[in-house]
């Protein structure tokens, strides 16, 4: 609980993006309920990992959250690690039991097509600035225009605080070039106002472009 209770009032935590903080103190609370009381002498012990392993697979019928939760427990003891309290990871390459088949919700090259032909000026500079920066949802919502500075788009990265400099494309940057500017960021209505005419959701379906993973779902 100790190593824990650091970790929560650590940087490595507190400058993660809030939406990520939520999410990781779920699995913390998961992981309090059953190791809190462990000793950190026990995480020396090579049986350690077997009983980690154990806990997650109790999981096992929710991949997805079972993997979330090795990830926040191999996190917290990356920290650990880092600060010196214990010499190594027992969580350290779990594997995943989580495997995506998303076959059916790629986009093709003609399903790009099709939206770009009826799209509004909004939601096709949307499109084509999340097919071409790869970039996540929120940071592209976010994005000003003073990060594009042709041929190159320079940007922040919500999760992690990593700065990124990317091409940006010829598609992109001739779109970019010719779109009138109605505020400082990038997507906007027709009143300059962020976010109105489109969302980027969960539920939105992937480009199969290499180039990008955001999704979109398009509203009116």
């Amino acid at each position: 609980m100790s190593v824990i209770a650091r970790y929560k009032a650590a940087p490595e935590f507190t400058k993660i993006a809030a939406s990520t903080r939520r999410d990781y103190l779920r699995y913390i609370k998961l992981i309090e309920d059953e190791f809190a009381d462990l000793p950190i002498a026990a995480l020396a012990d090579r049986r350690i990992r077997g009983d980690f392993k154990s806990w997650r697979d109790k999981y096992a019928n929710t991949p997805r959250k079972a993997d979330l939760a090795w990830t926040v427990l191999a996190r917290i003891l990356s920290f650990a690690k880092d600060r010196g309290i214990i010499a190594s990871n027992p969580c350290e390459r779990g594997g995943r039991l989580y495997v995506a088949d998303r076959r059916d919700k790629i986009w093709t090259e003609q399903d790009i097509a099709a939206v770009l032909s009826v799209a509004s000026e909004e939601i096709r500079l949307a499109l084509i600035l999340a097919l071409w920066s790869g970039q996540r949802q929120g940071d592209l919502l976010r994005l000003p225009w003073s990060a594009y500075e042709s041929p190159h788009i320079r940007l922040r990265r919500s999760q992690g605080g990593r700065r990124v400099v990317m091409p940006a494309g010829t598609p992109l940057r001739a779109l970019l070039d010719d779109t009138k500017r109605r505020g400082p960021l990038i997507l906007t209505n027709t009143l300059g106002r962020p976010g109105r005419l489109m969302a980027f959701g969960r539920r939105g379906q992937r480009p199969t472009n290499g180039r990008a993973f955001a999704t979109l779902r398009f509203t009116t």
